[in-house]
């Protein structure tokens, strides 16, 4: 079972069904946090294929999807990019400023977005979401911090985990469970 931090489950679904942004963190929720270097170098991440269509459903469920990452390295751009996410910061030192940007661009407020963080420097993004979710496996201060923990770790099930959550909590899931999926491309 998920754990649940501060909001009961009737809170959380509410809170869920009018989100408007949802920002992840990359290495730690997208990656299992490894970092792997081919012969030359090059980083190369491992991203879960299923975290992938879970984006895809949010961004047709008409919630906007960003990329926060302290990271670099040429791979998160190209999964972004796959993804069709226009808002993918890498190499941010200052989260919370560059979340504020962000939010200011897209003209979101604090009640609108949630976080999905699982290290230290995600915890200083805290006052400015309404939800602080992170991966099983994610540090323990992030676990405390959090809204929700969920069952799955980062990079194998965790964003889709979410955006299962999301999409129930909007009346989305079951039709998608009974009939399925496909990309319309639009």
């Amino acid at each position: 079972m998920s754990l649940l931090r501060g909001l009961a489950w009737w809170r959380l679904r509410r809170t869920f069904q009018h989100l408007e942004l949802l920002v992840l963190d990359v290495d730690g929720v997208l990656t299992d946090g490894g970092l792997w270097f081919d012969a030359e170098g090059q980083l190369i991440k491992r991203f879960d294929v299923r975290d992938g269509l879970g984006i895809r459903l949010l961004q047709q469920a008409g919630i906007q999807i960003a990329f926060l990452s302290g990271g670099r390295g040429g791979a998160t751009e190209v999964r972004a990019r796959q993804l069709g996410i226009s808002h993918c910061l890498v190499g941010i030192k200052d989260k919370p400023a560059a979340l504020t940007a962000l939010q200011a661009e897209l003209g979101v407020s604090t009640e609108g977005t949630a976080f999905v963080g699982d290290d230290l420097n995600d915890l200083a993004v805290r006052p400015l979401v309404r939800l602080l979710l992170a991966p099983a496996d994610a540090c323990v201060p992030v676990r405390r911090a959090a809204d929700l923990v969920m069952q799955h770790k980062g990079g194998q099930g965790a964003v889709r985990e979410l955006a299962e959550r999301i999409l129930q909590a909007r009346g989305r899931w079951s039709s998608l469970r009974s009939r399925g999926w496909r990309d319309r491309n639009d």
